[in-house]
């Protein structure tokens, strides 16, 4: 037989059998564009969900499934659920995530800028959280504050070694639990007393169980942010380092990106595994107390502080809100200002924004948005490859990172600017995001992973939150799934709670 014949009478069992499938699926999506979380370029395929999972991927657009549900995505893309690496939330306070899932997340990751919830038995609270069902899934870090804390170091600028080898133990019962690392905030009390010696040894913790430190640095002005990096490089000896929410405060222009970003590059070079993430905003959010001095900051006595220091204090104060940019570029974000900025309430009180930061405040007295970050330089940073997305937001922060993020990049970097392409910006929120902090089953769309996904029109999507009203969800993700379940569709978020507890294998 001509081998022509022997295929021709051959194509219609192939045929056959490429649409052949007699397994009953979950579910069937069908003809979507998939942009799989790699940054590879899409490609039109169907999706088969088995209970949790994606059970399969045909390209073969003329194969027949069996399904319970069919859902037709012609024009439409389907992707990873988002991954947020920096969040912050309580997810047995506020389960329901909807700020989160409005904007494409499904997976966060807490534990953020050294802080942790304060148990020194972790598994008891993942168990908690697990009972709790959260709408999202969440990837667990334990904070080196609240190491501090829990060991008794506290303050201390050199711990003794019962202290030491007290934080070692905890570090090391957090990852028996499951934690995907450990988080510095080097910026805050009481980490920012810890010396190089002691995050050194949590390093090594850290690395003998394949972990990952994540740090809020020591100190991200634009004179000091390359010591710091320098700091957690010194780490990355032991295990791999992650820059939080990276930016230069006062640092202006590409060429100043360029600068921090050859750091990281020659320290990638030397065979250290730096990586770092950044939202898409150019203010920060966090506690008042960031513009105080440390000698007015615990375990100081601020009472005493103002009263004995108050011409010194006062001094500062003018000096910091100066430097960063004037007291219109303080937002107060909680408390009985919140909404407000620095000049508005000074205005209001007839008082001197110091004055009003001394009397009215205090260092403990409030959070706020700082608009200190240039547009430029972040956004030559964010291009970088080693470079991912998070959100640094939470359900009632008071700022529109929280909840506009990851919409804001689809809308705004990638459609508005072309800083990237859509695929690249995608495995920035998912592949990208799922390999720094080590989740091993998540953030690609591929056969035998959990079935997280997207599905939406890119031209739809829409960051709504502005400083001014901050909890305004995002819009136009239309089918959000989170392990295999539909919990959002259109605007309406559907009855129960999907979510896991992650806990990452160390061996």
């Amino acid at each position: 037989m001509k081998l022509w014949s022997y295929l021709f009478l051959m194509l219609p069992c192939f045929i056959l059998a490429q649409n052949n499938d007699s397994m009953q699926y979950d579910l069937h999506i069908k003809n979507a564009m998939i942009l799989d979380g790699s940054g590879d370029d899409g490609y039109t395929a169907h999706i088969l969900i088995l209970n949790d999972e994606i059970a399969k991927i045909d390209k073969n657009l003329n194969s027949n499934f069996k399904a319970h549900k069919t859902i037709d995505a012609s024009g439409l893309i389907a992707t990873p659920g988002f991954i947020d690496s920096h969040a912050h939330g309580d997810p047995l306070e506020t389960p329901n995530f909807q700020n989160f899932l409005a904007m494409g997340v499904t997976t966060i990751s807490l534990g953020q800028d050294g802080y942790s919830p304060k148990e020194e038995n972790l598994e008891a609270w993942f168990d908690k959280v697990a009972q709790m069902k959260p709408a999202t899934n969440i990837a667990m870090f334990v904070g080196h504050n609240t190491l501090r804390q829990l060991s008794g170091v506290n303050y201390d600028t050199l711990p003794k070694e019962n202290g030491l080898l007290a934080m070692e133990g905890l570090l090391q019962k957090a990852f028996d639990a499951g934690v995907y690392g450990m988080t510095t905030g080097l910026e805050y009390n009481p980490g920012n007393f810890s010396k190089s010696d002691e995050l050194k040894r949590l390093a090594k913790i850290v690395g003998e169980n394949n972990g990952l430190i994540m740090s809020h640095m020591r100190n991200e002005d634009d004179v000091k942010v390359e010591n710091s990096i320098r700091e957690l490089l010194s780490q990355g000896e032991f295990c791999p380092v992650h820059v939080s929410h990276i930016k230069s405060v006062y640092g202006k222009g590409e060429k100043r990106a360029e600068e921090i970003l050859k750091l990281l590059d020659s320290a990638r070079a030397s065979g250290i595994m730096v990586t770092a993430d950044l939202y898409p905003y150019n203010a920060s959010y966090t506690g008042i107390a960031i513009v105080f001095p440390e000698w007015a900051k615990k375990p100081n006595d601020f009472q005493e502080v103002a009263k004995n220091r108050r011409e010194e204090l006062e001094k500062f104060l003018r000096n910091k809100i100066a430097q960063r940019n004037g007291p219109e570029a303080t937002l107060i974000g909680s408390g009985k200002f919140k909404g407000k900025n620095l000049k508005q309430i000074s205005e209001e009180l007839n008082k001197t924004f110091e004055e009003v930061l001394i009397d009215d405040i205090g260092p403990y007295g409030a959070g706020g948005a700082y608009f200190i970050v240039d547009e430029e330089l972040q956004e030559r940073l964010v291009q970088n490859d080693f470079v991912n997305i998070c959100s640094d937001g939470s359900p009632s922060m008071r700022h529109p990172r929280g909840y506009g993020s990851f919409a804001k990049v689809i809308e705004t970097y990638v459609l508005e600017k072309e800083l990237f392409s859509l695929e690249e910006a995608v495995h920035k929120m998912t592949g990208l995001s799922a390999e720094i902090i080590g989740i091993e089953d998540r953030g690609l769309i591929k056969e035998g992973f959990k079935a997280d996904l997207l599905i939406f029109d890119p031209e739809e999507i829409r960051e709504t939150a502005t400083y001014e009203e901050p909890h305004q969800l995002a819009k136009g993700f239309k089918l959000v799934f989170v392990n295999g379940k539909l919990v959002k569709q259109e605007e309406n978020f559907l009855e129960g709670r999907n979510g896991e507890m992650l806990k990452k294998n160390h061996n």
